[in-house]
């Protein structure tokens, strides 16, 4: 039987050789749909990646200077044994605040390429900065990360100290942001700041 337009062996070889619009649009969606799950995996996962303490303190800066600070501190360690890691207080849950977050953090590799704070000396030399920068952003978010884990309504203020009682009862009549007192809770103030706290 010779091969024609009209017989079946024709019209699937005619298929084959032309690929009907419908079929290369399929195949377009089906590829764009696996790449777009591949690119959006991978992507999500450097992410979550980039949030983990191993990937925090992988450069020598955040190893000896922050960390090890982070490590005496009452997040590290406690009588309830709930460890907070640098992600929890420096990183925002809501997705598109965490990748904003992620965005601005980019400019923190630019100075750790440059070397800004590679030296004990320089980090000391910025750490009011930073640290400045970083409770400027915690007010803003009302210390939306303090509250991933900490809030008024489970506090049990007979269980506090009374001093410490007073004082949380006053920020909350005040509507004070956690920060606004709880500066230096897991790493050490900006000597400058320590030398103001004294006065």
């Amino acid at each position: 039987m010779v091969k024609g337009e009209g017989s079946v062996i024709g019209r699937i070889w005619t298929w084959l050789r032309r690929p009907s619009a419908r079929l290369a649009w399929s195949t377009i969606f089906l590829a764009g749909a696996v790449g777009g799950i591949v690119f959006w995996g991978g992507f999500n996962t450097f992410m979550e990646y980039s949030n983990t303490m191993e990937f925090c303190i992988s450069c020598h800066e955040m190893r000896t200077g922050p960390y090890a600070e982070y490590k005496k501190s009452i997040h590290y360690q406690n009588a309830s044994g709930v460890r907070v890691i640098c992600s929890d207080c420096h990183v925002p849950k809501p997705w598109g605040a965490k990748l904003w977050r992620k965005i601005r953090a980019s400019n923190e590799l630019v100075h750790k390429a440059l070397g800004t704070i590679g030296t004990p000396e320089k980090f000391e030399a910025k750490r009011r900065e930073l640290a400045e920068r970083v409770w400027a952003s915690m007010m803003a978010s009302n210390s939306r990360e303090c509250r991933n884990c900490h809030s008024y309504a489970a506090m049990d203020f007979h269980k506090q100290s009374r001093r410490a009682r007073d004082k949380m009862k006053e920020g909350l009549e005040e509507g004070k942001t956690c920060i606004e007192c709880h500066k230096g809770i897991a790493h050490k103030l900006p000597a400058a700041l320590d030398d103001e706290d004294e006065d």
